[in-house]
């Protein structure tokens, strides 16, 4: 595959605004992200309540998240064939529709069964919304404004895991458990409106051709199994058991499946030979990555506050949320600073990432609060430049065609990573909490389990220095082109 190299954005000069339709676009799916990603973590904090609630078991309640969360990884792999189908704002819209409906039914249950029943109606519409979301947003903002948009619509991402646990605790504190669903409904109305007024309507794309329901299958199919298998490692299973180590298996052994089999018919359900382009390749190994040194390491912190500390919610919402605000700090400059010096902008997020797990894994049962919260806003601000500028770099390898196949896939490879991430983490806390009664022991726990962070946080700074390196010799490249009156080529870009 070879890029093209008008894709390639001229960092020479000080880059234009986002256009009108950009802003429009942003405003409309960030009230979009804000829900999904919200209700990915609001729910945590409420299960003890719903189980005593609902009159349920802890076991059977906990499927209130795992449904969300599997129903997420069967529908984001069909997300591409269906917004070249119906349009991106209408795929959008109908999702935003069916994750608000939800939302009401699942504040209106009255037991178990009928809440983890519309729990996965609302998956759906999440895992569909976010991808739609994205595919608007690139083609309104173009290669120019991407940067920009990027990380406009990055802030939810990581600013609701940091607040999603407080805003549950306070709703189920003074509110009643329903109302970690109902919220949706105002918000919900106000992004569908937003959406219809301010979305410019779908215009005529090509025909996807025929759904191919064989790969929808296998890859649905895969991405449960590996969803559920790690998901399940971080319950009462470990990582060896049948259930958990079964589930991986078959879930990657069907995605491999997958695999060949879009290599070879006409019409795939998802165009795997994008990773051909060793930028898209090298961007999305770093999404991955990222998604496990996140995702992974944002679950320790609050485990840490309330197991060793002692803390309630709401508090360990307020003490997490330092990382926020160096994670939102970070988006707002990354988006200039990639229009400047492009990859290398992930380089230095790794590198901060790198420098600011280490206070962690020295972490003590009585370590300052501020000495904590120093070191999750720089945790913070490495996040926040390395996430969306790679997703950005991604992105601006490929044509605009392409766009709609790349985005559920970048979002399937961090949402794997992060479940990984999650997984590993919490099976190595579990096995040196195990034992330890003191907080002293406790703490130890946490820092061991921070030396795998730190382990991860140094694996990320790798696929930083390939993409940022393929991305200067593709940029050389194109600038001989333009003295030579010759076209590009990408030797870098193809396999």
């Amino acid at each position: 595959m070879t890029a093209s190299p008008s894709n390639e954005p001229d960092r020479t000069t000080e880059q234009p605004g986002l256009t009108p339709e950009a802003r429009r676009a942003v405003i409309v799916v960030l009230v979009g992200a804000v829900l999904a990603f919200l209700d990915a973590t609001i729910v945590n904090v409420a299960l003890d309540s719903l189980s005593s609630a609902l009159h349920s078991s802890l076991q059977t309640i906990q499927w209130v998240v795992t449904a969300y969360l599997l129903a997420q990884a069967a529908v984001l792999p069909m997300t591409g064939w269906a917004a070249r189908k119906v349009g991106p704002r209408r795929l959008y819209v109908a999702s935003l529709l069916l994750f608000t409906l939800a939302s009401v039914a699942c504040g209106l249950v009255d037991s178990a069964w009928a809440l983890i029943a519309a729990r996965t109606v609302q998956g759906i519409g999440g895992g569909m919304m976010i991808p739609a979301g994205q595919i608007i947003l690139v083609t309104a903002a173009g290669q120019q404004g991407l940067a920009r948009v990027m990380g406009a619509v990055g802030i939810p991402m990581v600013l609701t895991p940091v607040f999603g646990p407080t805003v549950g605790g306070l709703l189920v504190d003074h509110a009643g458990w329903q109302w970690i669903f109902l919220i949706n409904l105002p918000l919900g109305l106000a992004g569908l409106t937003l959406a219809l007024r301010l979305l410019p309507a779908d215009r005529r794309g090509e025909d996807p051709g025929p759904l191919d329901m064989t790969g929808l299958i296998l890859v649905s199919l895969g991405m449960v199994g590996i969803t559920f298998g790690l998901s399940e490692a971080g319950s009462d299973h470990g990582l060896g058991s049948v259930q958990v180590l079964g589930s991986f298996l078959a879930g990657l052994a069907l995605t491999a499946g997958f695999v060949l089999r879009a290599l070879r018919v006409r019409h795939p359900l998802l165009d795997v030979r994008l990773y051909r382009d060793r930028l898209f390749g090298s961007a999305s190994f770093v999404t991955f990555v990222f998604g496990a040194a996140t995702y992974g390491g944002m679950i320790l912190m609050p485990l840490y506050y309330q197991v060793v500390r002692h803390e309630d919610a709401s508090t360990t919402g307020l003490l997490l949320a330092p990382q926020g605000i160096g994670a939102a700090v970070a988006m707002g400059l990354s988006s200039r600073l990639f229009e400047k010096i492009g990859s290398l902008t992930c380089v230095i997020g790794a590198v901060v990432s790198v420098v600011a797990s280490v206070p962690f894994v020295l972490i003590g049962a009585d370590t300052s609060y501020w000495l904590l919260g120093l070191a999750m806003v720089v945790r913070g601000l490495g996040i926040g430049l390395s996430v969306m500028p790679a997703m950005t770099a991604a992105f601006q390898a490929l044509d605009p065609g392409q766009i709609s196949d790349a985005t559920p896939q970048l979002n399937m490879a961090q949402r794997v990573g992060g479940s990984m991430g999650t997984a590993v983490f919490v099976v190595v806390l579990q096995r040196h909490l195990a034992g330890g009664t003191g907080p002293s022991d406790q703490a130890e726990a946490f820092g061991t389990t921070f030396w795998w962070v730190l382990g991860t946080a140094v694996l990320a700074v790798l696929p930083t220095l390939l993409m940022a390196a393929v991305e200067r010799r593709r940029q050389q490249g194109t600038v001989s082109a333009k003295d030579s009156g010759q076209p590009a080529v990408d030797g870098v870009g193809t396999a």
